[in-house]
């Protein structure tokens, strides 16, 4: 599995960076009503479309919530990505959880990406708030076996699962900081995912649709 991730992980990040929280994990389940509301295989964004960036002038910050409400509205593909990526980490997550005394972590992804060589990073640095609250993370589960250097190379990437107290509104403004700088971009996000979570109701109201030929 880890293979996947080394030269060229996340490869031109088609398979997505993920948070996730898995209907059938039992441990990190969403409310039926929120999985309900957004059906899976319907989506069509990019990650790129929704992702939070910003920089620091030596590395590059790129943030994905991994609530079902936000990867359901994501190309199935990469959907379907997330979620075995996230499986595969079944247990790291759930031990991470246990050490931070939370049972339904918000996970989130979150990765660095070089901009200069040499560039030092500090994965315990990055917040979010959500609903005037800071949230800092409770566990990290590494994805990449250069998470633990601290260091990268231009253009190179580590990236981890963040695990944070329940309590971040992904249907809401969300404001990520890092080392003193902030960014509010999941404004914009916000914005591309309502529009898609209208169509993807739509479309799938309309295949539910009995066909008008029959009985």
């Amino acid at each position: 599995m880890m293979e996947c991730w080394k030269d060229g992980m996340l490869d031109g990040w088609k398979v997505g960076m993920i948070v996730i929280l898995l209907s059938n994990i039992p441990t990190f389940q969403h409310t039926v009503a929120a999985q309900d509301t957004i059906p899976p295989g319907y989506g069509t964004l990019r990650r790129d479309d929704v992702v939070m960036r910003f920089s620091t002038g030596t590395v590059e910050i790129q943030v994905l919530p991994l609530d079902e409400q936000v990867i359901r509205l994501l190309a199935p593909d990469t959907y379907r990505s997330l979620s075995r990526l996230v499986q595969s980490r079944t247990d790291d997550i759930a031990d991470a959880a246990g050490r931070g005394a939370t049972q339904n972590p918000t996970l989130v992804m979150v990765t660095f990406l070089g901009v200069v060589p040499q560039a030092r990073f500090n994965p315990e640095e990055l917040f979010i708030t959500s609903r005037g609250r800071l949230f800092r993370p409770i566990g990290i589960v590494p994805l990449s076996p250069t998470w633990s250097s601290f260091q990268l190379d231009a253009r190179q990437q580590a990236a981890a699962i963040y695990l944070f107290e329940p309590g971040i509104s992904v249907r809401e403004q969300l404001t990520v900081s890092y080392q003193g700088l902030s960014s509010d971009a999941w404004s914009g996000s916000l914005r591309v995912l309502d529009q898609e979570r209208a169509r993807v109701k739509a479309r799938a109201q309309l295949e539910a649709k009995p066909d008008s030929g029959g009985t």
